[in-house]
């Protein structure tokens, strides 16, 4: 019997995931604290590290599973090298038993056609060279697609299945395509569909699960509404353009602009308290502190870490804290303590390119602050047509807490401070 790996601690008042992947397949070397397992929660994705140097032994759990905190999940063999654990393990645990690893290719299927024969047969050795997890080197066998010419978006850089279902599923041009029909033809009958019309089931993350769940509690809880504004960001861009240099090489960071934002959010929360409140029972609670979560993109699916105390910070560390929190949703680190609290949320939606939206809150949150691209507009200035790089500003918030005057108010209070970034210098 090998030493057993249980499910470690997930953070406070999480007591359950998700096993998400095995990155490891019985009989693979591991070292101390090596991952082997990534686990799902509500909020984040954690690793499960071996708890000594060996070889994995056997999994005890399947892809997809829910496994509570502190339960085992597998085993690893200490010391040297040993044989692979026998394939008692649940079918769905990702190890593949050497009948199937060695059965031939899959019959054609009458509606997909025949497999491509190139990366059908993938050894354990070319396996573990590409770090193939159990999984991910079934879907390769099975779809036929050669792992070595993808590029894999899971962690470290490694395949995932979706990597693999959506190069298998890639249309692939024919040299022998026949060209188009000439226009003087006669009108024919459109041909029956052909080709790969197949589909792909895959069960939803828990974090994806969550975020849905939320989203759609916000909108049946609360009373949303949206306003808008515009902001022209002439004067922080010139501001960027000034002093970048200097603040890189002082800081060691960039000068952005979410720096900015943060800070006129912070200014403007002041004259419009009910922004940075919420709704518990019959009660408001309004915080004297702004603690802004920051949706970023990861590889899963949106997050929104917490800068806290957002408005004592000095702009150095409010651009230090976003790229920290950054590379961690990039790397899959972000601890469930970074995603806890959050007093007002902002969704930069412009990186993506978005050009107007309506965020949805961020409960128990009363107002989130949308983002959006940089457009060259034209706009009056002095009775003058002139062309000044626009933004629009969306602030959705809860109708129960705050009314439009106060959200319009808001708004204002941050156009002014973007328009005139002095204002968040002299605090005014």
């Amino acid at each position: 019997m090998g030493i057993e790996v249980k499910v470690p601690a997930l953070g406070e008042s999480i007591t359950e995931a998700t096993l998400g992947q095995w990155l490891k397949k019985p009989g693979d070397a591991v070292a101390l604290d090596e991952p082997i397992a990534s686990l799902e929660t509500d909020k984040v994705s954690v690793d499960v590290p071996s708890p000594v140097a060996g070889t994995f032994g056997e999994a005890l759990v399947g892809e997809g599973d829910t496994v509570n905190v502190g339960a085992v999940i597998a085993t690893v063999s200490e010391g040297g090298a040993a044989a692979p654990a026998p394939t008692s393990a649940p079918a769905n645990a990702g190890a593949q038993s050497s009948t199937q690893a060695s059965s031939p290719a899959p019959a054609a299927d009458k509606n997909t056609g025949p497999l491509p024969s190139h990366g059908t047969d993938i050894t354990d050795e070319q396996a573990q060279a590409l770090r193939l997890s159990p999984a991910v080197r079934r879907a390769v066998q099975e779809s036929g697609v050669d792992p070595a010419s993808l590029t894999g978006t899971g962690k470290d850089g490694r395949l995932t299945k979706e990597d693999v279902a959506a190069a298998a599923s890639a249309p692939i041009a024919k040299a022998s395509d026949a060209p188009a029909p000439s226009a003087a033809a006669p009108m024919q009958a459109a041909a029956p569909a052909t080709g790969n019309r197949s589909e792909e089931r895959i069960r939803m993350t828990r974090l994806r699960q969550t975020v849905a769940k939320r989203l759609k509690d916000a909108q049946n809880t609360a009373a949303l509404l949206t306003t808008f504004n515009d902001v022209d960001m002439t004067e922080v861009i010139a501001a960027r353009a000034r002093y970048k240099d200097l603040f890189e090489k002082k800081h060691g960071i960039r000068l952005g602009f979410m720096g900015f934002f943060v800070k006129a959010a912070a200014l403007a929360a002041r004259d419009v308290p009910a922004v940075n409140a919420r709704i518990e029972g019959d009660e408001i609670v309004y915080a004297n502190y702004l603690d802004v979560s920051v949706a970023v993109s990861a590889p899963k699916g949106l997050v929104v870490p917490v800068i806290r105390s957002a408005d004592s910070m000095s702009f150095a560390e409010i651009e230090k804290a976003i790229a920290a929190y950054g590379k961690k949703a990039k790397d899959g680190t972000l601890t469930a303590d970074d995603m806890k609290g959050g007093t007002f949320t902002i969704s930069n939606g412009g990186a993506f390119g978005s050009l107007l939206s309506t965020p949805i809150i961020n409960p128990p949150q009363s107002a989130v602050l949308g983002m959006h691209r940089i457009e060259e507009r034209p706009v009056v200035k002095d009775g003058q047509i002139v062309a000044r790089p626009m933004m629009y500003l969306a602030l959705s918030y809860d109708h129960r807490l705050i009314d439009g005057r106060e959200a319009v108010t808001f708004l204002v209070r941050m156009k002014e401070a973007i328009e005139d970034p002095t204002r968040l210098l002299i605090d005014l």
